[in-house]
């Protein structure tokens, strides 16, 4: 078996701020006990860089520049290391540190080259490969915007059996959280259930609320990972759920995709979208076709050829922003938006200069819904 552990900020630091070691101590204890009876392949993701800069520095609040955070996070993430591998090495377990940006999991070469990385670190059974972001270089076109996305593409690119989200609550709750029931088991993350999630980190402290953290499951679930969203603080529900028990919110695996159909679907970053009339959505969904130009209504956004689009209903696409589908595209924007609604004919006719071929072939389209 092989499982993700995301650990949020609000769970690794104290009500000042502070790297809480304790916590890290016990944590590892727990990792350590896992691997020793189950015989178990971790993987952490941990965020806290720019949580532990802060407690380093004794600053009041988080700062808002992003040189500021980038600067922060370079002083903390030795300082979380450093806490990490001081709670494992008395338990015969070392770590090592792998630091990732967006573009790392947009690029194909990199996304294997991770993925076999982490590998060989997980065929040494006392090393525990620890990823964050690497937020001392991030800048908003290459971030993941909150380590739950990087969990859930961590756990699909390696294949793993379960995702363990850990936050402050003990899971998603049915109404008013801590005021109402926990929401045991989730079959299908639905556009209903995220629009009534917080989109805030409930303690300030972190970037990821509850919807970032549906989306996470959401992602991991279409590539048959289950995901578990529960209480960080209270040690040994990783073991207990492992074993099979109950343990915050469950949400169950929708499917299995492909590495290769995973990796377009959520490794790349979509670059722009495309909408689509009713008949070419019905062939995408319903007949697994290719999507040609002849069924474009409209483009947005600039992208070269081979970059990840969004395809959209032309129903959906204003109102309620929902893809139907993902893809390569086979044209760059400026070309395509010369021969949408044209037919193959009428393309080699008007614009013979165009290569004529279908926009996003079937074998590098996904559907998301």
């Amino acid at each position: 078996m092989r499982i993700v552990i995301k650990i949020g900020t609000s769970t690794l630091t104290d009500k000042k701020g502070k790297l809480n070691i304790s916590y890290i101590t016990y944590f590892a204890k727990e990792i350590a006990a896992l691997k020793k009876e189950k015989n178990i392949d971790i993987i952490l993701v941990s965020s806290g860089a720019i949580g532990a800069g802060i407690g380093y520095l004794n600053l009041s609040k988080r700062p808002k520049l992003l040189r500021e955070k980038q600067a922060l996070a370079s002083i903390g993430q030795p300082l979380i290391m450093e806490a990490y591998r001081q709670a494992f090495e008395p338990l015969n377990l070392s770590v090592a540190q792998i630091l990732l940006t967006r573009y790392d999991f947009d690029d194909r070469q990199r996304y294997i080259n991770i993925r076999n990385s982490i590998n060989e670190l997980l065929l040494k059974k006392n090393i525990i490969p620890i990823i964050n972001e690497n937020d001392s270089i991030a800048v908003d076109e290459i971030n993941f915007g909150d380590n739950d996305t990087l969990s859930a593409l961590v756990a699909v690119s390696n294949q793993a059996d379960l995702l363990f989200i850990l936050t402050d609550v003990d899971g998603l709750y049915e109404g008013v959280p801590c005021k109402s029931e926990i929401i045991k088991q989730i079959k299908k993350i639905t556009d209903d259930l995220l629009k009534v999630a917080t989109p805030d980190s409930s303690s300030g402290k972190g970037t990821g609320g509850m919807k970032t953290k549906l989306i996470a499951a959401k992602i991991a679930a279409s590539s048959g990972v289950k995901t578990f969203i529960m209480n960080g603080t209270k040690l040994n529900l990783i073991c207990e759920a492992v074993r099979g028990k109950s343990v915050g919110t469950e949400i169950l695996p929708d499917k299995k995709l492909q590495s290769r159909k995973s990796w377009i679907a959520f490794g790349k970053k979509t670059k722009g979208c495309v909408i689509i009339d009713e008949n070419a959505s019905v062939a995408i969904k319903k007949k697994g076709k290719s999507l040609l130009a002849s069924g474009i209504v409209d483009i947005k956004g600039n992208f070269n050829r081979g970059d990840t689009v969004g395809i959209y209903s032309a129903g959906h696409a204003e109102k309620n922003k929902q893809e139907i589908a993902r893809g390569l595209s086979n044209y760059n924007s400026n070309d395509l938006f010369k021969i949408i609604g044209l037919s193959s004919y009428e393309i080699k006719q008007n614009h013979p200069d165009i290569a004529c071929e279908e926009v996003v072939h079937k074998d590098n389209l996904v559907l998301i819904e």
